[in-house]
């Protein structure tokens, strides 16, 4: 059968990626590296991943072609070490230690090919008290300070599904690191191992806020600073039909723009006089109320006020705006946000649907030169 995925085109065309299935941040890193071109083999577990997400829909796994190895069978570990030895990059999201005892961690993958790097995505970190602690996205971003900074002041922190740590803090670090990696790798013939640890990664996401709090610029709390709603033309507004507008004009030209089409010019003076803060929050909010978001967004349409509305997951792909982009696709009837960034010279795309697990045992035992793999998965 062929596979959802093939090697394909892309800045990262020719790079290989054994991916040892988990869920969340080792897949998403693994799908950028994929749709960015690179030769991504999932090694999927007997039995489907922890999360039972329907495999078919599962776009975490799309430009990838799929093997299905039993890491604890006799001969599960060889295979993945005849992987290895052929790979650029290995990512695995196992807790410290969990690889080694398999028989794929990094010494042993590395004793076939030490050029490989190896990329370890996990919460806590290799090492640290809480190093061997379960652990999901919303205690990771916890620790760090940035959950604490979301939401009003008079409520609990708001918990931004798991974009911040998992694939802000955790993915994106793991894929900048295991690509600074492999660039060492051909330079040098040496690969190395990559600590992923989302609590670094969203720790460093901070770094803005943490020299603004330094300088006295930044209150360790919500609600009260220029970004985190604290500011009154810095936030979202509810509008007459229940939905809301976001508004953004930090600058004085917009901001002055911004007051003029939603009708309140008086209150232009309001922007740097903080004791009046209060009152421009009320006024916006109650002009916003009477009109719907459609309306509201028409107001400000070709406008530079920085308003904009705050649409659904099921909206945004239908946007003028991200329509003309293409800034979603659908292939094989899911609407699905198409590969980012854009390249000039070697364009990507979604060149195949999600892996289905053990759909490419064949192909990849041809194009890898692992016939080892074909036969045991007979």
């Amino acid at each position: 059968m062929a596979g959802a995925g093939t090697p394909g085109h892309g800045p990262l065309a020719g790079v290989r990626v054994v991916e040892l299935a988990g869920i969340g941040p080792g897949p998403f890193a693994a799908m950028l590296l994929a749709d960015l071109g690179a030769d991504v083999v999932r090694v999927d577990r007997p039995g489907g991943p922890g999360l039972g997400v329907d495999p078919a829909h599962d776009i975490t796994n799309r430009n990838k072609r799929s093997v299905i190895i039993d890491l604890k069978a006799e001969n599960g570990p060889s295979q993945v070490l005849d992987l290895a030895e052929r790979a650029d990059i290995l990512i695995e999201g196992y807790r410290p230690g969990v690889a080694e005892r398999l028989g794929v961690g990094p010494d042993a993958c590395r004793a076939r090919n030490p050029r490989l790097v190896y990329g370890r995505m996990t919460g806590w970190g290799q090492e640290g008290p809480l190093a061997h602690r379960a652990g999901h996205d919303i205690a990771y971003i916890a620790l760090t300070g940035t959950l604490g900074m979301i939401g009003s002041p008079d409520e609990p922190p708001a918990v931004p599904a798991n974009l911040l740590g998992d694939y802000a803090g955790g993915s994106l670090y793991l894929v900048v690191g295991v690509l600074a990696a492999l660039h060492h790798a051909r330079a040098t013939g040496a690969g190395q191992i990559v600590d992923a640890a989302i609590v670094d990664g969203t720790a460093h996401l901070s770094a803005m806020i943490h020299g603004m709090m330094a300088a006295g610029g930044w209150q360790d709390r919500r609600g009260a600073n220029l970004l985190d709603g604290g500011c009154p033309y810095y936030g979202t507004y509810e509008t007459a039909d229940g939905r809301h507008m976001a508004v953004g004009p930090l600058e004085q030209r917009f901001y002055d723009e911004f007051v003029d089409l939603l009708g309140i010019p008086e209150l232009r003076p309001a922007r740097k006089d903080l004791a009046r803060w209060e009152e421009l929050r009320e006024t916006v909010a109650a002009r916003f109320r009477t009109r719907t978001r459609d309306e509201w967004t028409a107001v400000f349409e070709g406008s530079d006020a920085c308003v904009a509305p705050v649409l659904s997951l099921r909206e945004a792909p239908e946007h003028p705006h991200l329509a003309a982009r293409g800034t979603f696709v659908d292939h094989g009837g899911i609407t699905q946000p198409a590969p980012a960034p854009r390249f000039s010279a070697t364009p990507t795309s979604v060149r195949g649907g999600p892996a289905l697990p053990g759909a490419d045992t064949a192909d990849v035992a041809r194009d890898w030169d692992v016939p080892r793999l074909a036969k045991d998965g007979d």
